[in-house]
């Protein structure tokens, strides 16, 4: 139950807040959105709680604060998390070489031309380490492009596309040994796997399944009782339909009746596995605001999460320096923040260009660096992720604010809806 305050008295402007309803409703009745949920917090208290439209739409179900949603890669701060909590026990370090855990990877190489079979490498500049998995700079790939040949490397081997793999973590780090590296760790930025090998070395690492992990050690001491790898039947009803974004409209990919997530997956994902609600994720959230601890439950120390929401890409760099781009990419990718796709708002369409200046990135999330490089709204330092159904979430400590935004459509660079949401959540507050 999440209990809401009046924003006046966390800071807020509760009249400004009303335009977030007025914006993105109207993406619900023009049929862009199925429906969404978005959840504004300030001083620990949430001030604004906002539903519209549905979670089922053939079921006529409407969105509801319980509602269950697909979180894809708002997984992965908390697989990073994971990471950290074993870097404060002492049992890893954040320039450990990932082959310590990975057999396999002392033998990784770049790719340097050709393709297929013929494809050529050459050796990396140095190994990849943990520091390079948490960051995505450790030249590992998702498979998503049909531009470069390691892409359709990934794609022969079944791995495109993270949440479609079916292969178990030992599997899929087996295979990814087997690979070449896009460039060498450390030099470039680019999504990937790199969480998922994460999820791998925790459980090599811990001694348990990831899934026990983050049960025994992150989600049951924060009170997420609904975040976890799939619904458990007597649930099910909450769990919202998925959708894929079609000319004017959306059309279901998974549909909660029969969905992959009503069962546990054989593919424990770090980069993108859970559900969660809007309730449980602002748990996650504050925890971080607090520094590391709630309600009594500390899981990491304030200098840890400090270090973590600081910018870790080379001399300081933006992910326009640091971002690995292909020559033909024709799209945006919608990623982290909400600040990579160039949309015309009047004309609609993503433009060809990307933006991610003034953006950097911390150990498993994104840190806003300048917001006016970025040309948005927000506060240095402010860290943040999304998910592949347009999902988000932020959190500013020197706002002490938390965004959380929630609704289930794919690609989440179909609409600028990341970039609206950070302008209209921040021009209400009022002090």
């Amino acid at each position: 139950m999440i209990e809401l305050a009046r924003p006046e008295d966390l800071g807020l402007d509760g009249r400004r807040l009303r335009r977030i309803g007025d914006c993105f409703d109207r993406y619900v009745d023009d049929g862009k959105l199925p429906g969404y949920l978005v959840l504004v917090a300030r001083r620990g208290r949430a001030g604004c709680l906002h539903g519209y439209g549905y979670r089922d739409v053939d079921a006529r179900l409407p969105i509801e604060a319980d509602t269950i949603f697909r979180i894809y890669s708002m997984t992965k701060p908390i697989a990073s998390l994971a990471v950290m909590m074993l870097f404060e026990r002492g049992l890893l370090q954040l320039d450990d070489p990932a082959s310590e855990y990975i057999a396999g990877f002392e033998r990784l190489e770049v790719y340097d031309s050709g393709a297929g079979d013929s494809a050529l490498s050459r050796p990396a500049e140095r190994e990849m380490t943990i520091r390079d998995l948490l960051t995505h700079t450790s030249g590992l790939s998702y498979g998503h492009s049909d531009a470069h040949p390691v892409d359709a490397m990934y794609r022969q081997r079944g791995l495109a596309g993270g949440d479609k793999c079916q292969l178990s973590l030992d599997q899929l780090v087996s295979q990814l040994a087997e690979l070449p590296l896009l460039f060498s760790p450390g030099t470039r930025w680019h999504y990937s796997f790199a969480t998922d090998a994460l999820g791998y070395i925790i459980e090599q690492v811990s001694g348990k399944t990831l899934d026990a992990f983050f049960a025994d050690e992150i989600l049951d001491p924060l009170g997420m009782a609904d975040t976890g790898f799939f619904v458990p039947p007597s649930q099910a009803r909450r769990l919202a339909a998925c959708y894929e974004a079609a000319p004017d409209s959306f059309r279901l990919s998974d549909a909660p009746a029969d969905s992959r997530y009503l069962r546990k997956p054989v593919f424990l994902s770090g980069g993108g596995g859970l559900v969660s609600t809007a309730g449980d994720y602002l748990r996650f959230c504050q925890m971080l605001l607090n520094g590391g601890q709630l309600d009594g439950s500390r899981l990491l120390g304030r200098m840890t999460v400090e270090l973590m929401t600081r910018n870790h890409l080379p001399r300081n760099g933006d992910l326009d320096s640091m971002g690995y781009r292909l020559v033909s990419e024709r799209r945006g990718q919608g990623i982290g923040m909400g600040l990579g796709s160039r949309y015309n708002l009047r004309r609609g369409g993503i433009r060809s260009e990307t933006r991610h200046k003034g953006v950097g990135f911390g150990l498993g999330g994104a840190v806003l660096l300048d917001p006016a490089a970025a040309q948005i709204l927000g506060s240095v330092g402010e860290f943040a992720w999304g998910g592949a159904a347009s999902t988000i979430f932020w959190i500013d400590r020197r706002e002490a604010m938390t965004v959380i935004f929630l609704t289930q459509l794919m690609p989440s660079s179909t609409y600028p809806v990341r970039r609206q949401l950070r302008i209209l959540a921040n021009q209400a507050i009022a002090d």
